[in-house]
């Protein structure tokens, strides 16, 4: 038997949860024009201009890849971690008057952003691909559930960083100061753009420790399959989100002691 006050508290959860989607939808997108469709349609917008320019400019990513499929898998997974902690540094300010209710918790204000963001690029990430695939520029994933495994496993990054940075950025401005830049800075470090066999061994073996890099070469490897030679341990990848979600639950719930609604 399932405890009722497990199936109660678990109802009350997903409709907070709701509430604050929609709360979030309607702040950020506003009711005019296409409304929430934006939680996707902005990152399709970054993609496709991203695609462009590398076709355009016909950048050189040091394989015989198109360049179409190397962008949507490199530039879809930068979307996926880097705009998560960006939107949930200083999260909590704006909802303050949120925390009242008693059922609102800190952890709350954070889920909500972080599930419209991997909404946001998973449905790009989809969309983007069926429509390539359909005039002709790229083909489908040779392996799917690789595919799925690797943006999973990024999503779960990006969501470790972001619970972590928000929660650090309840008392400190430092820290949206300092991620901005950082972003931008890891971003050709991500594996976005390059390939990890094309690196020197040296360079090779210093790339695989940032776990950005492991997750694209696993999201390539199961999207292209035999066309490339991916290097990558998820396992590392694993124990790293792991140990990072730790640190920011507990940070999370140190906030949520220190929060005082206005």
């Amino acid at each position: 038997m399932i405890d009722r006050s497990l199936v109660r508290s678990w109802g009350i959860q997903r409709r907070i949860i709701g509430a604050l989607l929609m709360r979030e939808i309607l702040t950020r997108f506003g009711r005019h024009n296409i409304g929430f469709l934006w939680v996707f349609v902005e990152p399709m917008i970054f993609t496709i201009g991203v695609t462009t320019l590398w076709t355009v400019t016909k950048a050189i990513h040091n394989s015989s890849l198109p360049i179409a499929a190397f962008a949507i898998t490199g530039y879809s997974s930068v979307l996926l971690w880097r705009n998560m902690p960006a939107r949930c540094i200083g999260a909590i300010l704006p909802n303050l008057a949120l925390m009242y209710h008693r059922n609102v918790k800190v952890i709350d204000v954070f889920l909500s952003r972080l599930i419209i963001e991997a909404a946001g690029a998973t449905t790009s990430f989809i969309l983007l691909s069926l429509l390539f695939y359909s005039i002709g520029w790229i083909n489908l994933p040779e392996d799917l559930l690789k595919v799925i495994g690797g943006w999973l496993a990024l999503g779960w990054f990006g969501a470790a960083l972001a619970l972590l940075f928000g929660s650090l950025s309840e008392t400190s401005e430092l820290v949206e100061k300092i991620w901005h830049p950082m972003a931008y800075l890891t971003f050709p470090l991500s594996g976005a753009a390059f390939q990890v066999d094309a690196l020197p061994e040296a360079m090779r073996n210093f790339m695989l420790y940032i776990p950005m890099v492991n997750c694209v070469e696993f999201i390539r490897e199961g999207y292209f399959g035999s066309q490339v030679v991916a290097h990558h341990d998820m396992n590392y990848v694993i124990w790293v989100c792991a140990v990072l979600t730790l640190v920011a639950l507990t940070q999370a719930q140190r906030i949520s002691k220190l929060v005082v609604p206005e």
